[in-house]
Formats: C-alpha cells, sequence, structure tokens
C-alpha cells in the first residue's frame, strides 16, 4: 500500500483522535480490495452526545450506568472509526488490521467480510436523520481511504447482513456520499 499523507504506514489516520482498542487481529494475508461498511450506533439507543460507545469499543463500558448495558456485557465488538454528531472522528483500530465490526456477514458469495473491510461508524440510528457534519467528515474520511486503500465498495452492514441489521437505516442519505 501506498502511504499518502494522511495514514501512516501502521494504517493509523492522522486527521483524528486514535483510541486503541484490544477488539481487532490480523487480516488475511494479500487482501487485494476492500470494502468500505457504513453502520450505525448509539449507546444507549436513540441516547447521543456521551462517551459510551468509546468506553463500549475499548471493553471499559460501565454496565450500571444503563440497563440496556446488561445486554452487551460480554460483546467484544470494534470498527476502525466513529463519526460523532459534532462530525468529531475517532479511530480505534489499524486499517491495516481487522477490526470487528461485520460479525456474520457476506458480500458477493465471500463471508466473513471483517476480513477484507474497513468499518465506519455512525452515532446514530435507524430512527433519526445523521447531521450535516457527519455527512462531512464521512466524505473526507472516504476520500483519503480511497487514495490510500483499494476501496471497490461503500455499502451498508443491512447490505452484508441483511437479516441480522438495518444500520445505518432508511435515514441515511447514500446519495451524499456517491
Amino acid at each position: 500500500m501506498k502511504q499518502n499523507n494522511f495514514f501512516n504506514a501502521d494504517g493509523w489516520y492522522s486527521e483524528c483522535k486514535q483510541l486503541s482498542s484490544p477488539n481487532f487481529n490480523s487480516r488475511p494475508k494479500n487482501i487485494p480490495e476492500y470494502i468500505v461498511v457504513i453502520h450505525s450506533i448509539s449507546l444507549p439507543p436513540g441516547i447521543y452526545n456521551n462517551n459510551y460507545i468509546e468506553d463500549f469499543f475499548l471493553n471499559q463500558l460501565d454496565t450500571n450506568a444503563h440497563p440496556y448495558f446488561l445486554q452487551i456485557k460480554d460483546l467484544k465488538v470494534s470498527a476502525h472509526f466513529l463519526i460523532k454528531r459534532n462530525g468529531g472522528l475517532i479511530q480505534f483500530v489499524s486499517c491495516n488490521d481487522r477490526a470487528w465490526h461485520a460479525g456474520d456477514s457476506s458480500y458477493q458469495g465471500t463471508e466473513n467480510c471483517n476480513d477484507f473491510s474497513i468499518g465506519i461508524e455512525l452515532e446514530g440510528d435507524d430512527k433519526t436523520p445523521y447531521e450535516n457534519d457527519q455527512y462531512i467528515k464521512l466524505i473526507e474520511l472516504l476520500e483519503c481511504l480511497k487514495k490510500e486503500y483499494n476501496v471497490h465498495d461503500i455499502v451498508g452492514h443491512s447490505d452484508i447482513s441483511p437479516n441480522r441489521k438495518t444500520d445505518p437505516g432508511p435515514l441515511f442519505d447514500w446519495k451524499k456520499i456517491k
């Protein structure tokens, strides 16, 4: 992979806050191309502007802070990036590594999308429109990812796990990013 002005050789994006999640592992060797998977997350569901998502991806979520957290206390998940409601960007896993965001998934007949994808979480849910600042940051990030990695397609979590996931949801405006 070539190195541009935004990603270092280790796959970390220089234009954001970096919090290293323990929830990742190595990708299979010689990944020829990538897809970007757009997700949504809010913790607790429908509640924004807190640090619970960050704590969740870092395995530091206080399960006593909200009853919903007991349901997810044993999950070990991460994404490469999170875009907050205000457009703030955080990277949790190097793009060179395999984040644990897609779960049981398939893209064009190939299983296990975590092996060949970069996951971007948007702070949001299926019932709330995304903020303009989120789209601005997402477009900027996607352009940089396309320059650094062989991004073949941009899909929603619902596209690779249609029977289990609905995100980024019906209110996500695909026309803004494609």
